[in-house]
């Protein structure tokens, strides 16, 4: 343990956030520079607790109190070394991670926890300025190929982790750029997407292959690349998004968040826009349905265009504004206010849309809403009533539907090589049986399997499915170290 008293004598403490009125006015990270000595001070939080509730917190299983006690030491070459033996992309986890480990965070029961995410990110970019962060290609190759489809978190682990144990990895993408959801859903403001080519430009020295413009089950034949290559891990995400069917749904103004978002990080990065239809939210009144974190990109963005106003509604009632005692060490469900929030946005909970007002022309003009109650019903399972003398017409000529995903994309890719799906329509392949689909020595991971999740879960499904897929092309037991290698696994039942 570094500092034995460091969580007594330190208070919690984060970079410090750019003005409003400044950040909203480019596309740049909300974050000021934090200095070393700050975030080693940070570190000095850390209890090392006999029992690192932080572990059972993160999905990827990071080793966080030996990392914090070498940031502690300064010696960030060691803290890199074992950030990374079970992270892949700590500088994507650090600024969009939410953050499951702190919430874990044995201090976080009476106190604010350590900053986790923040010292993550700190070791990443101190690994990329003093050159510990390098291309590191295999010294031997295996003769075997494998085909990942799909270029966000979880394709990209699987193919930096099967790239490490010398198979020949080929990365699909059916967009101009890699990086799936990392370069098409998350705003700039949160992840600047210098931050993806630099990765990408070390995984590509590392000897990975990366093919744009090329979707599977399109103009490249799903079939033949299973023929071509001895494995192929589907990464695809999830990608349908949950709609909304209310009267008025095909009102001109209605979009999915993810195509308003997506279309934004192309005007951003200066892509031709031309040939699509511009979603914009200048001079409009913008109403965002979904309290999730897209919804909270989607505001983020729509504050950046300089919209008329922006109202955030969702049909669930206000989480608590504090943690409850028995909720520590799970995920707490609790009140989250986003830096976009703070950048100007009204909130509204328990709210059901009812209708989408168009005008003469099919423009959309408004949207009918009313309160709700929740409560029970006689089964004991959740429902809701509408409040009588709620009902209202809000302004509006720019609904996002930012309500979650429900399953990846059928057409194409999935119907052509026929795997199977489970009960909720996402790709069957669990890891009780090595995330194995229905197609033989073909395999999937990430949103595409176990359904929208977090970054980090993303990461590591990647990483467990490569572990697997190098077990089938040896033909035995993989020699890429497990998840669950040297990590303890608690009980919470």
């Amino acid at each position: 343990m570094a500092d034995p008293r460091g969580f007594l004598k330190y208070d919690r403490e984060l970079p410090g956030k750019r003005p409003v009125q400044l950040r909203k006015t480019d596309w740049q990270e909300l974050y000021e520079p934090m200095s070393e000595e700050r975030t080693v001070t940070q570190a000095a939080r850390c209890m090392d607790c006999g029992v690192p509730f932080c572990h059972s917190g993160c999905p990827l299983g990071n080793i966080i109190p030996e990392f914090n006690d070498a940031v502690y030491e300064e010696d960030w070459r060691e803290a890199f070394e074992i950030l990374s033996s079970t992270n892949n992309f700590p500088e994507f986890t650090g600024r969009i991670c939410p953050a499951p480990c702190e919430a874990a965070c044995v201090l976080g029961i009476n106190a604010p926890p350590v900053a986790i995410e923040h010292i993550e990110k700190s070791i990443a970019e101190e690994a990329f300025q003093r050159g510990y962060a390098r291309p590191s290609p295999p010294t031997s190759r295996t003769g075997k190929t494998v085909a990942v489809i799909g270029s966000g978190p979880s394709g990209l682990a699987a193919a930096a982790q099967l790239n490490k144990a010398g198979h020949t990895v080929t990365v699909y993408e059916r967009n101009s750029r890699i990086g799936g959801l990392l370069r098409y859903g998350i705003p700039d403001f949160k992840l600047e997407k210098w931050v993806i080519d630099r990765r990408i430009e070390l995984m590509e020295a590392e000897g990975i292959k990366f093919r744009t413009n090329a979707e599977v089950g399109g103009n490249v034949d799903a079939k033949q690349l299973v023929r071509d290559h001895d494995a192929v891990v589907l990464a695809g995400g999830s990608t349908i998004p949950r709609d909304i069917p209310s009267p008025g749904r095909e009102a001109q103004g209605v979009h999915f968040a993810m195509q308003f978002l997506e279309q934004n990080n192309k005007r951003v990065a200066g892509d031709d826009l031309s040939d699509t239809c511009e979603i914009h939210a200048r001079d409009r009144d913008v109403i965002v349905i979904g309290g999730g974190d897209t919804g909270a990109d989607c505001v983020g963005t729509s504050n950046r265009h300089g919209a008329r106003s922006v109202t955030q509604i969702e049909i669930m009632p206000m989480p608590p504004t504090e943690r409850s005692a028995d909720s520590w060490p799970n995920w707490p469900m609790v009140l989250r206010t986003s830096t976009s929030h703070e950048e100007g946005c009204e909130r509204e909970w328990a709210v059901l849309t009812e209708e989408f007002v168009k005008d003469e022309e099919g423009h959309l003009r408004g949207v009918k809403t009313v309160n709700i109650r929740w409560g029970r019903d006689q089964t004991g399972r959740n429902t809701f009533v509408k409040i009588p003398g709620t009902e209202r017409e809000l302004p509006c000529q720019l609904l996002l539907i930012a309500a979650g995903f429900m399953h990846p994309q059928h057409e194409g890719l999935l119907h052509e090589l026929g795997v199977g799906l489970d009960n909720r329509k996402n790709v069957a392949a669990s890891p009780e049986h090595d995330y194995q689909t229905s197609v033989p020595k073909v395999y999937a991971a990430g949103d595409m399997r176990r359904g929208q999740s977090l970054v980090v879960w993303a990461i590591a499904e990647g990483r467990e499915c490569a572990r697997a897929v190098d077990g089938f092309l040896r033909g035995g037991q993989s020699v890429l170290e497990s998840r669950d290698e040297g990590r303890l696994e608690l009980d919470f039942a």
